[in-house]
């Protein structure tokens, strides 16, 4: 199994609010982590560290512990979800320049031939195999619910003017409700775990290609396409390769 990762702070922003983290290699857990925070001056990168650490600690706390069958291992990222979303709840109640922070969030553990996904926002995560690329998780945005409702469709999706107003976020609120799933990853099977600086930018059809051709060099080329389509926003990438 090998992974690539790359965040950039894309051309019109002047933060990054993304933050990241890949498992080492000689790590037992295979822990994938992915936010894109939102709020205030600093507050959106505080809260995508938090994050991101609050479900790194959690997880490499706790994993030992609990049963490895599949509904223990989802109950279990769905338990390391609501912790984090308690820590950066309670962190934005402390500090009034932090009152509006929150993040999207990413979790991805592989365990077997299987990845457990926990996720909140409009981040993604993806799966190729073979010839495919799909997408795992619900966006929770306005748009989607209007996609699922049949009111727009997938393309209008992309120029509507709500695109980005979120359903769902963490830190947000005190309670959330995380999609937690589990899905089968295969040998050769390629999964993309992203931020919106990137879906917003490039296409899927375009993801799709650019991974294909060149697995090792796509967080790369996926960020340098974002950015010459116009780089609106922070573009974070993970992509692991069973």
């Amino acid at each position: 199994m090998k992974a690539f990762s790359k965040t950039d702070i894309g051309k019109m922003r002047n933060m990054n609010q993304d933050c990241i983290y890949v498992s080492p290699d000689d790590e037992n857990i295979k822990l994938y982590i992915l936010a894109d925070g939102m709020g205030g001056y600093n507050g959106g990168e505080v809260a995508s560290s938090l994050a991101v650490d609050s479900i790194k600690n959690y997880v490499n706390n706790h994993f030992s512990s609990i049963q490895l069958d599949k509904e223990s291992i989802l109950q279990f990222l769905k338990e390391a979800m609501e912790y984090a979303n308690k820590v950066v709840y309670q962190r934005s109640r402390e500090d009034k320049e932090l009152e509006e922070m929150g993040t999207t969030l990413e979790v991805c553990l592989i365990y077997g031939d299987k990845v457990f996904i926990a996720h909140i926002g409009d981040s993604r995560v993806y799966r190729i195999r073979k010839n495919f690329i799909r997408r795992l998780t619900t966006d929770h945005s306005y748009v989607e619910k209007l996609v699922k409702d049949g009111t727009i469709t997938k393309e209008q999706a992309y120029t509507h003017p709500k695109k980005n107003m979120l359903t769902q976020a963490l830190g947000c609120e005190p309670k959330i409700a995380p999609q937690v799933i589990v899905k089968g990853f295969l040998k050769d099977d390629i999964l993309l775990i992203c931020s919106d600086g990137l879906t917003n930018m490039v296409s899927e059809n375009e993801i799709y290609g650019i991974i294909k051709t060149n697995v090792e060099k796509a967080s790369d080329a996926l960020i340098d396409r974002a950015n010459l389509n116009g780089g609106y926003d922070n573009v974070s990438v993970i992509i692991i390769k069973n």
